[in-house]
């Protein structure tokens, strides 16, 4: 069994995910130190006392403990990962265009994990040289160890969207800020993907990169992928404002856990029912008393989002719209119901048949916990990187 760092403190819902995975390391054997990025004083010592050279990895989310933290480096820039000759594993939640940066000051045994396929290929495409060749898709968190929930008529809210919102316009200054060509080349790009929801991002880019500039070369359009991030974000909110703007605006009420909610417009907002910001355990816990569990998926074409499984988990009946990976997975109207992006004028529908059928609805929630509890959940992930660390050593 190997020592496991891993961190918290940094953003929230990876330093969850990082407790979670921490429970089932633990109960396989493994000793794990979760470092708290917001008391590094505290921790470095404890990391001192902990490290055990040949014998000790780094599974991390996002870069945490590998975006040049100075209790990590020493002043010419060497790793401490690097000197105890620690393995690091860094789980990417997001597209790994945001990361360029961070991928250059990497460590010497580092190794990548996508949670999407695209992102795997995009690595290996731009980036043959880093070792990202395994696929882990996000997983699900029970609110109750046991896997107990609540029944459907017990359940207090109709429908719950669990995650934060930003107004589309905040990103307007990055598309006017190279004049008006650029600007009207940036929102043909995005006019394209929210027309075309099975598009990912950088597919899209890149075709209207190579429309504009055919002798683009591989390297150009690789260094041109970290410029465009603000396509992926603009996109991605705008998205999820179209989906519960459709609902609200249809009537139905929708309670959203999370930050700047207030700025969606809607024709009304009395049916938007906004509760505030919520950590990870306030959203299970939301989650956990709804009958539907609303997601609208990131701009991930071939992966799958924690807020599905958690829904499943924790007995709400999960309503999603889909890609090419969840299809292999979800069964709509079995054990998930599923709404077509392209067509959002029929997902209110879609909400009072579930609403109107409780018996049904039951039977897909019920459907829904089996299929994510067979193998969605963190304690399933741990186990894949359990064998991987284990059968690749240490050192």
């Amino acid at each position: 069994m190997k020592k496991i760092i891993m961190f918290k403190g940094d953003i929230e819902t990876q330093g969850y995910f990082s407790e979670q995975m921490a429970k089932c390391f633990r109960k396989m054997g493994h000793e794990v130190l979760v470092y708290d990025l917001e008391r590094p004083w505290e921790y470095t010592g404890k990391l001192l006392r902990f490290v055990q050279r040949n014998h000790t990895v780094v599974i991390s989310f996002n870069f945490h403990g590998m975006c040049g933290e100075a209790q990590f480096m020493d002043e010419e820039g060497n790793w401490f990962w690097d000197a105890f000759r620690i393995p690091c594993y860094n789980i990417v939640v997001d597209h790994p265009m945001f990361y360029y940066n961070l991928l250059s000051l990497r460590p010497k045994d580092y190794h990548q994990i996508s949670i999407d396929r695209e992102h795997q290929r995009f690595m290996n495409r731009f980036f043959p040289e880093v070792d990202a060749d395994l696929f882990l898709p996000l997983a699900g968190t029970p609110l109750k160890e046991d896997g107990s929930y609540k029944r459907w008529q017990e359940r207090r809210f109709d429908v719950v969207m669990t995650g934060n919102y930003g107004a589309p316009e905040r990103f307007d200054k990055f598309i006017n800020r190279n004049g008006e060509e650029y600007a009207a080349f940036y929102r043909g790009m995005i006019e394209e993907l929210l027309a075309s929801p099975d598009k990912c991002v950088t597919q899209v880019c890149m075709e209207h990169i190579r429309r504009q500039i055919p002798q683009v070369t591989e390297a150009e359009l690789k260094e041109t992928m970290p410029n465009i991030t603000f396509i992926d974000l603009y996109v991605r909110h705008a998205r999820r404002r179209d989906v519960v703007r459709t609902l609200v605006d249809a009537g139905i009420r929708v309670h959203v856990f999370g930050g700047r909610w207030d700025e969606m417009e809607c024709d009304h907002p009395e049916n938007l029912i906004n509760e505030g910001a919520r950590d990870s355990q306030g959203c299970l816990e939301a989650i956990s008393d709804a009958k539907i569990s609303l997601n609208v998926m990131p701009w991930f074409k071939e992966g799958a989002h924690d807020r599905i499984y958690n829904s499943m988990l924790n007995g709400a009946v999960s309503l999603t719209d889909s890609n090419g990976y969840l299809d292999s997975i979800l069964l709509d109207g079995l054990n998930c119901r599923i709404y077509q992006g392209t067509r959002l004028e029929k997902l209110p529908q879609i909400v009072r048949e579930l609403l109107n059928d409780p018996g049904k609805s039951q039977q897909i929630a019920d459907a829904g916990f089996c299929m994510a509890a067979s193998g969605h959940r963190w304690a399933d992930r741990c186990q894949v990187l359990h064998d991987l660390i284990e059968s690749a050593g240490c050192g």
